[in-house]
């Protein structure tokens, strides 16, 4: 069986070892002792409200709420007195949440979504400068004499947003067309950041009627350069038509100021290219097709009443 050999303390080498490994033990626990003292020394102490309010928050980390992450917000609601209504994802049921936990009243936001400002974009509505073979991204696209496609300020299709959106709430349909799906969308305003010529805006859910052109090209070339036919033109329709003035033209397009716009659609029934979108258009035609139909059919009877009148008085 083999006998244990201990080393030599007594020879140069080992000493030195031994005097580094005094020093170095030493050391660490000097440090080790500052460190527990200045945790204590310097300890500040958590509210646990916003322990509370992180963990209800949805953790998407999404900067919605103007801050880099969820904790940051839960903090400066505490510490800050923020408003505890600015969770997107979260919704009103977060928001009567963090409500509890603050000891205050809830107030619900005014939901907002992401409105794509452009018609164009897809396989068969864009007109093209040449074929894009590039990185498949619409930040490198553009960079390339401005992008593929030849309107200068529409949709290149590379789909940045689709690829910042994580909650998945925009889709491409048969024609290649970037869609909000309007109960997915949690206004966190990623795809707004993501995509390089400003065509995506946050809306209130009860604004319904939106200019869907983003170009600042003069009327003809406008119209020239929009693969859909559906540029604005410049030509003050809206502007002259709205009557709360809530449209006004800034560098050849069409601006709607949604603090004005009471969605009566009368700007979209005077575009002459479809620039403006109104949902409810369709459903106001009808109406007024109705509503004219129903005064000829009085007119009418009125006519027949005054002649079989008239007919009584000869008789």
């Amino acid at each position: 069986m083999p006998s244990l050999v201990l080393p030599d303390l007594n020879s140069k080498g080992n000493k030195m070892i031994l005097h580094a490994i005094i020093v170095l033990g030493s050391l660490g626990l000097a440090y080790g002792l500052g460190l527990a003292f200045a945790s204590k020394k310097f300890y500040v102490e958590i509210d646990p409200k916003i322990e509370e309010i992180n963990e209800i928050l949805p953790k998407a980390n999404c900067g919605a709420c103007g801050f880099p992450g969820c904790s940051a917000y839960a903090e400066a609601i505490v510490n800050k007195n923020e408003m505890i209504n600015k969770c997107a994802p979260g919704g009103d049921d977060v928001i009567a949440e963090i409500a509890r936990i603050m000891g205050m009243e809830a107030e619900a936001a005014d939901k907002k979504i992401a409105v794509i400002h452009c018609q164009s974009g897809g396989n068969n509505n864009t007109f093209y400068r040449y074929e894009y073979q590039g990185i498949a991204t619409c930040k490198a696209a553009i960079l390339v004499t401005n992008g593929p496609n030849l309107c200068n300020y529409g949709c290149v299709y590379q789909n940045d947003c689709i690829e910042a959106c994580i909650f998945d709430a925009i889709k491409l349909d048969d024609n290649g067309m970037r869609i909000i799906d309007k109960e997915k969308c949690t206004g966190c305003g990623a795809c707004v950041i993501a995509c390089p010529r400003n065509l995506i805006e946050l809306v209130s859910v009860k604004k319904r009627v939106h200019i869907l052109c983003s170009s600042h090209d003069k009327g003809v070339e406008a119209k020239k350069r929009c693969g859909n036919k559906t540029a604005c033109i410049n030509c003050s329709l809206c502007v002259k038509k709205c009557p709360k003035d809530a449209i006004t033209i800034q560098d050849n397009l069409a601006i709607i100021d949604y603090e004005k716009c009471i969605n009566c659609g009368m700007c979209a029934d005077v575009c002459p290219t479809g620039a403006i979108f109104d949902p409810l258009k369709e459903v106001r035609t009808q109406k007024k097709a109705a509503a004219k139909a129903k005064a000829e059919a009085a007119m009418k009877k009125i006519e027949e009443q005054k002649k079989l009148d008239e007919n009584n008085k000869e008789a």
